[in-house]
């Protein structure tokens, strides 16, 4: 009797390394309720790869003692696994991190993704800064033009009242003559 066991394979598993720096949303179960608690963490080790009985080990300070969990793959508790940055490791093993602390125990950050992030989300990024700097500027040419006009009224009644426009030094020139 075959038993089909990719049935109990999940689809979509990101590509995690060992280096990767990842959360890995849980399911914890309390008395009747059930929640999703995080843990972030470095990828220390991976066994069995994405098979099946594949498994993950992970990471992470908390309070000075170090805490490290391994999480199966395929595990139905196992909600999301997300990875936030990458390091460039030359080990497929990384258990010296657990000797290092502090500065020791940083790892170079190799930015894989960053290529094809810059392509599609920087270049709308700038466009969209370049079109609100553009409305802006527009906005401010608006409003000094209105504050000239104003001011020419101001000035024009100003002049009025004094009897000096150029309207009535025409006339007075004309009646001179």
């Amino acid at each position: 009797m075959k038993i089909q066991l990719s049935k109990f394979m999940k689809k979509n598993i990101p590509d995690i390394k060992t280096g990767d720096t990842v959360k890995v949303h849980q399911k914890i179960k309390e008395g009747d309720k059930e929640r999703v608690q995080i843990f972030e963490g470095l990828i220390i080790a991976t066994h069995g790869g994405k098979t099946l009985d594949g498994s993950f080990t992970v990471r992470k300070e908390s309070f000075g003692v170090g805490v490290e969990r391994i999480f199966p793959i395929h595990s139905p508790r196992v909600v999301k696994i997300e990875r936030i940055k990458q390091s460039k490791v030359r080990r497929s093993k990384l258990y010296f991190m657990r000797e290092l602390s502090g500065k020791n125990a940083r790892l170079k950050e190799l930015n894989r993704d960053y290529a094809v992030w810059e392509e599609k989300g920087v270049e709308e990024e700038l466009e969209k800064i370049a079109e609100e700097t553009a409305k802006a500027a527009e906005a401010a040419a608006a409003e000094k033009e209105a504050e000239e006009a104003e001011l020419e009224k101001k000035a024009e009644t100003a002049l009025k009242a004094h009897g000096t426009t150029e309207e009535t030094k025409i006339e007075e020139i004309k009646e001179e003559k």
